[in-house]
């Protein structure tokens, strides 16, 4: 399954919450401090990824970042090793 990391800078968010109506399957708004914040688990399928993008797009203050999962590298040890096949 493909991920996606979705944050929400909360020092820029001003709980206009834009984003929870364009994806309210990804955002909620905290009542008590008013900011947004994202739903757990995130899949990075291709309609969340584009509903995180809308919602990233709608936010006025533009506190929303929508990343790609960092792809783990091999370590060094591991990239010395000789393929086998």
């Amino acid at each position: 399954m493909n991920m996606m990391n979705i944050t929400v800078d909360l020092e820029r968010c001003e709980g206009f919450a834009s984003c929870v109506v364009t994806a309210p399957e990804l955002f909620d708004l905290d009542d008590e401090r008013s900011v947004a914040v994202v739903l757990e688990p995130v899949d990075g399928g291709p309609r969340t990824r584009a509903l995180a993008l809308e919602a990233a797009a709608s936010c006025p203050v533009r506190a929303i970042t929508v990343l790609a999962a960092p792809v783990d590298e091999p370590s060094l040890d591991e990239a010395a090793r000789p393929a086998t096949d």
